[in-house]
């Protein structure tokens, strides 16, 4: 995309204009940064129901005989663990272990699977499994494709009143090929919120009518439409990381603390022997949760300090609304990284006290 191409439009951009909602552009798309408020809509999904326009992100499939051992190469899970219907979250890395992109990879059989990708990433992610194919079909779905992500306490709810699958019983990272308001729909039990909650795939005809059924069906249940910004200060209480500020071509999944998410001792894959040397001597840095002591909000770029002395950078930051606290996530070096170590934030000139706490910052069992 050149700084002069216009940002595209998801299949409901009509329904957000319509729901008056205030739009950003966003890795190359003009998306909805929110409706009434992120506030009203974080607190919506954590207490009741959320639904999101997420058709921006990509989906790629990859099919025929070489599937799943094209599937293997390419990611740092193990993809000989997934049965027909279920979902892995797992990574794409470059030989020398950056990440690619942090992706969810979903078998519909032995032979074919299909990566959701994020948004900005999808034609660089797309020209790199196609070029490790190994023989495999690559088919680019993503125009056709549209995706909406249903989330909170309600959801299954909300969902069940469109559909005759049994959505209450799809365990979660499972999915199931149904139909929701009359219309062909892959239901995954997926989500980044750190809720509960569906993505619905449709195709892109059908996004709108999909849309205003589960706004009509939910109204009663306090569901709200919910923009991006909601979503990034959701997802950030949950620690969930943002491809771009977590991780990036030259960060590794082990300094993000992402190791469960990576194979290391199963089939080779791109990236794997880097990796492996790198369990072995530690990595150069942690990625850690901060909750600051004293006034501001850390953002991206800010500088972590111990002792005065720059130790580390801040990746995200927000006010958490669900815990009242100013939260962030940020690399260190490793000898800072231990729980309760006490830190600070550079903060416009200011050493703002800052502590390591656990991650993730909020779980659904803390909800009152």
């Amino acid at each position: 995309m050149t700084g002069d191409a216009a940002p595209r439009r998801t299949p409901l951009w009509d329904a957000h204009r319509r729901l008056g909602a205030k739009l950003i552009e966003f890795g190359g798309w003009e998306m909805p940064v929110s409706y009434r408020g992120i506030l009203d809509e974080h607190r919506a999904v954590r207490t009741a129901a959320g639904l999101f326009d997420v058709s921006h992100m990509g989906e790629i499939e990859v099919t025929g005989p070489q599937a799943a051992a094209t599937c293997q190469t390419l990611t740092t899970n193990d993809v000989r663990k997934l049965v027909d219907g279920q979902v892995q979250y797992t990574l794409l890395c470059r030989p020398d272990g950056g990440v690619v992109d942090d992706v969810t990879l979903y078998r519909h059989a032995p032979d074919r699977f299909f990566f959701c990708v994020n948004a900005s990433n999808t034609a660089k992610d797309l020209a790199w499994i196609c070029e490790h194919a190994g023989g495999a079909t690559i088919t680019d779905r993503s125009a056709a494709t549209a995706l909406l992500a249903l989330q909170g306490p309600r959801a299954a709810a909300i969902l069940a009143r469109l559909t005759s699958a049994p959505v209450v019983s799809v365990q979660s990272f499972r999915f199931v090929d149904d139909r929701v308001a009359g219309r062909p729909t892959l239901i995954s039990r997926t989500g980044y919120t750190g809720e509960d909650g569906f993505e619905l795939y449709v195709a892109a005809e059908d996004a709108e009518r999909l849309w205003d059924a589960l706004l009509e069906v939910g109204e009663g249940d306090d569901l709200e439409p919910v923009g991006l910004g909601a979503r990034d200060t959701l997802r950030l209480e949950a620690a969930l990381p943002l491809y771009g500020h977590e991780l990036d071509d030259a960060t590794t999944p082990l300094a993000a603390g992402l190791t469960r998410f990576v194979a290391l001792d199963g089939d080779d894959f791109l990236g794997r022997d880097t990796l492996r040397r790198e369990r072995e001597r530690g990595s150069a840095w942690r990625l850690v949760g901060l909750e600051l002591r004293g006034p501001g909000i850390a953002r991206q770029g800010y500088p972590v300090l111990a002792d005065g002395a720059a130790i580390g950078q801040v990746t995200s930051g927000t006010q958490s609304p669900t815990l009242g606290k100013a939260i962030a996530l940020a690399y260190v070096d490793p000898a800072h990284a231990t729980p309760d170590a006490a830190l600070a934030v550079e903060i416009r000139g200011r050493a703002v006290p800052a502590v390591v706490v656990p991650t993730p910052f909020y779980k659904r069992s803390q909800r009152r």
